[in-house]
């Protein structure tokens, strides 16, 4: 029988393996459990009744959320994503998910909560807006009908019967965010099934992955969704259509009157055209449930950049005001360090399952909070629960050695003794 004396280093080394793995499991359990994102796969809740079903459908399932972010590792942080030494942003932005971006590189510069889906409101104008550019010639012609009037306005004031060409509606479309506008081009491609299905197979083929349309001007509907990247993607992307840069940034036009006698000017209302030097255009939306949401453009000494905001408030300053903000922000961010991408088409990305995945975050104190990432290099080396283990099993290898050295150190011992007792005999 062993003495305690015998026992003791046993002991020691087995209540150092248990201190140690416990250690090891609490610390990497705390960094595998960093605080949820809480929109990775869906928006909010709805606060009114737009997104209910009928009675016996069920609502659309949540778009499969990529196990890879699209534009970068970084834009699948939940807080606020920024260069290495950046300064703070400014510290009046409401919006719960916001974006800077490059409009000539894709280079994104800044973000928060870059792929949080969110719903649109109008600025899903700017996915049909492009659907339109891209099909229907500028000098073809619409009849308005009673569909389109009976829109839930914003409208511009369509007629029924009268007809307008697909240039008077896109910019009215874009200019004022006319709801009738929408429908009619919608019927123009074809009807509204084929219109949203238009624009979803766009949004796929851009990379927006975030993005579900459900109807064409952007209201709350069951299964809305874009992200801030997606709205910048999509942004940068309609730029490239003369038809659409040029509407953004037309300040006035006349439009045909809706009594049919003469014309109404139809007045741009992006606020930011006349306010901040440089303005491109841009699209502004509202909803009750996607609250307000912005997106737009400016060049500054030749550089250009995209900037999103999605459900922000209008105080302390206006949603513009915002932007404005952000882009002055934006310009004196390095052009050199960007901390994702707006890809130039769909990646070609694995698709997991509606869950989302965790992904580092901030602290989930407010769009200016600071990021705090839980990948240390144990968390990166061994993931959740294959740090525990290992390190078990490592100890476990130690105590085995020890023992193992133990006995042969015993057996040497009691040969010894014996060979002296054999020869005293």
């Amino acid at each position: 029988m062993r003495s305690p004396a015998s026992r003791r280093p046993v002991a020691l080394v087995l209540a150092a393996c248990a201190l140690m793995a416990t250690a090891v499991f609490g610390a990497s359990t705390a960094q595998a459990q960093p605080a949820p994102c809480d929109n990775r796969v869906s928006p909010p809740p709805a606060v009114d009744t737009s997104e209910q079903v009928a009675p016996g459908t069920k609502p659309p399932p949540p778009l499969e959320v990529p196990e890879n972010p699209v534009g970068g590792e970084r834009m699948g942080e939940c807080g606020i994503v920024l260069p290495a030494n950046a300064e703070k942003p400014p510290d009046r932005i409401t919006a719960k998910g916001w974006l800077i971006a490059d409009l000539d590189s894709g280079a994104v510069l800044a973000g928060y909560d870059p792929h949080g889906r969110q719903r649109p409101a109008s600025v899903m104008k700017v996915l049909l807006a492009m659907v339109v550019a891209k099909e229907l010639s500028p000098g073809s012609t619409v009849a308005a009908n009673a569909d389109d009037i009976a829109q839930e306005c914003t409208c511009i004031g369509l007629r029924n019967g009268a007809e307008y060409t697909v240039e008077q509606l896109l910019q009215a479309l874009v200019m004022a965010s006319g709801n009738d506008v929408a429908h009619a081009l919608a019927r123009r491609l074809g009807g509204l099934p084929s219109a949203i299905r238009k624009m979803n197979a766009l949004a796929m083929e851009l990379g927006a992955l975030d993005t579900r349309a459900v109807t064409p001007s952007g209201l709350d509907a069951p299964g809305t969704s874009t992200s801030a990247y997606d709205v910048a993607l999509i942004f940068r992307a309609a730029m490239g259509y003369p038809d659409f840069a040029q509407a953004v940034l037309t300040q006035r036009i006349d439009f045909p009157a809706p009594n049919g006698v003469g014309t109404v000017p139809v007045l741009n209302d992006n606020k930011m055209l006349t306010s901040y030097e440089g303005a491109l255009g841009g699209r502004s939306g509202f909803t009750d449930d996607a609250q307000h949401t912005y997106v737009g453009a400016a060049e500054r000494n030749g550089r250009r950049l995209v900037v999103v905001l999605l459900r922000g408030q209008q105080t302390p300053i206006k949603m513009t005001d915002q932007a404005a903000e952000l882009l002055d922000y934006g310009f004196e961010l390095p052009a050199g360090e960007p901390v994702g991408r707006l890809v130039d088409g769909a990646p070609q990305t694995k698709k997991k399952t509606q869950d989302a995945k965790p992904s580092p975050t901030s602290a989930n104190v407010g769009p200016v909070a600071e990021s705090h990432t839980t990948n240390t290099a144990m968390f990166k080396a061994f993931g959740n629960v294959g740090g525990p283990i290992t390190a078990v099993a490592g100890l476990g290898l130690v105590l085995g050695l020890l023992m193992y050295l133990r006995n042969k150190k015993a057996k040497a011992a009691r040969a010894a003794r014996a060979a002296a007792q054999q020869q005293s005999g």
